[in-house]
């Protein structure tokens, strides 16, 4: 024998009025309007051959089938209400996986990983390094990170820093036998290729810069392989200025010139819209995001 239960959008509707005595307060509350709460009513009452309100000097009274109905089904909500509650509570524990590109996980997230465990010590991060990002999103993932212009379908994604590409090189490049004063001063030295030479080909280009051959120097395909170049002196490197910046703040490396390239790309944190709220992914998202915020007033 099928159970016949009634529409679900009608008893929330039912639940509201009835609590509040109220069509206006209920369709406020459920955000709609009076008109739709009454035929939701109306279609309830309809499905159960039953009145369940009177109106009386402008006032919404319940019937007795009607009082009775909300007794019963209001400890159900309660029940649904609670169980949610006890559901994102489990959800802001555990383990939460996160996949990003090698070179964001060493020189962005790692660094600062210790300071989100110090926030929320119940949650234990696991970190999953790989190169193709757009496609990380996958069932055993939490959250990603990808790098683009923030238009992926089905996902939710929210920008960190803004992007700057910059030259950068070892401290010692700029004393030299082969000094750093100009940025024609570029052609005594190798310049070294983050995925592809377009970027120092544009960056020449917006800094005005002719003499210099940018068909040379060598590509790496990761940006932590090309600032480890840069570190040890092998050339000059136009670089992220985010995964830059713990080489910056240490020493280890210096911009040469003060012109920079702005990127049309950024680092975004995803998350599947369906797991947007889920206690554990709003914890590290609000964390980052933070950093982010925090730096960027530095």
């Amino acid at each position: 024998m099928s159970r016949r239960l009634p529409p679900l959008n009608a008893l929330k509707a039912f639940e509201a009025a009835a609590r509040n005595l109220s069509f206006t307060k209920a369709a406020e509350e459920l955000y709609v309007t009076q008109a739709a709460v009454s035929h939701q009513i109306k279609t309830l009452e309809e499905h159960l051959g039953l009145k369940l309100f009177l109106r009386k000097n402008r006032s919404l009274l319940l019937t007795e089938e009607g009082q009775g109905y909300y007794l019963d089904i209001k400890e159900i909500f309660n029940q649904l209400v609670d169980a949610t509650d006890r559901l994102l509570a489990r959800g802001a524990k555990g383990s939460l996986t996160v996949c990003l590109t090698p070179s964001f996980a060493i020189q962005w997230l790692v660094p600062r990983l210790s300071k989100f465990h110090e926030l929320h010590p119940e949650i234990d991060v696991r970190i999953k390094a790989q190169d193709d990002e757009e496609n990380s999103l996958t069932d055993d993932v939490d959250v990603a990170i990808y790098y683009g212009r923030g238009n992926w379908n089905g996902v939710e994604a929210y920008q960190l820093h803004k992007e700057y590409l910059v030259p950068l090189c070892s401290p010692f490049l700029l004393t030299g036998p082969k000094p750093l004063h100009a940025p024609s001063d570029l052609s005594q030295h190798t310049l070294l290729h983050d995925t592809s030479r377009r970027p120092w080909k544009a960056w020449m280009k917006t800094a005005g810069v002719r003499d210099v051959p940018v068909n040379q120097g060598p590509i790496f395909s990761h940006s932590s392989m090309v600032l480890q170049a840069a570190i040890h002196g092998q050339g000059v490197a136009l670089g992220n200025s985010v995964l830059a910046k713990p080489d910056l703040d240490a020493g280890r490396l210096v911009i040469p010139f003060s012109h920079s390239l702005e990127s049309k790309n950024a680092f975004y944190l995803v998350v599947r819209e369906a797991q947007a709220e889920l206690g554990k992914i709003v914890s590290f998202k609000e964390w980052m995001l933070s950093m982010v915020e925090q730096e960027e007033q530095e």
